[in-house]
């Protein structure tokens, strides 16, 4: 198994089961609504269901509407996940540990969708001036990490291709050859 395959597989056999763990912790232990304090003012666990996507987005649409749309964009998504994975050279480690880490957050929230018809929310963070961040959950962090650190690649992928020669051997226009 190269390491590109190894990071891969490890990423979504990490988080999937991190986040359907800790889903499960909650679904078991907290009553809808109930709110557990961690860190006063700042942290709280709080079990709630978003029927919507990011930021609730759709969460008032019919459920079977709901269904088809996110269960199928989540299958679109995972079917570009892979096609993304499957063009990597050998040697994007990162970039493969990164579509990983996305994947297994997006089967996270598909199998919530399956199983609930909802995703199951916990993490609540408070910010300043009394304002609360939208409650997420280990899939949806996930999901943001993954992005962030693809986008992290692709900056410093380019620096690297900006400092290789063009043509083995030669030096390119950039560096005065």
């Amino acid at each position: 198994m190269s390491t590109k395959t190894f990071a891969f597989v490890l990423s979504v056999l990490v988080v999937f089961p991190l986040d359907q763990g800790t889903k499960y912790w909650i679904v078991s232990k907290l009553a809808y609504a109930q709110r557990i304090e961690v860190i006063p003012g700042l942290f709280d666990l709080t079990h709630v269901r978003n029927g919507g996507g990011a930021f609730s987005f759709l969460a008032d649409a019919p459920l079977e509407q709901r269904l088809i749309f996110f269960i199928g964009t989540t299958i679109l998504a995972i079917v570009l996940l892979l096609v993304f994975y499957a063009k990597l050279r050998d040697d994007e480690v990162l970039s493969a540990t990164a579509l990983g880490v996305v994947l297994g957050g997006a089967l996270g929230n598909l199998t919530d969708r399956i199983r609930y018809g909802e995703v199951v929310d916990f993490l609540d963070v408070h910010l300043w001036g009394g304002y609360t961040w939208p409650t997420f959950n280990v899939a949806d962090s996930a999901i943001v990490t993954g992005v962030a650190l693809l986008i992290l690649e692709v900056f410093l992928g380019d620096e690297e291709a900006a400092d290789e020669p063009d043509e083995p051997g030669k030096a390119s226009a950039a560096q005065g050859g």
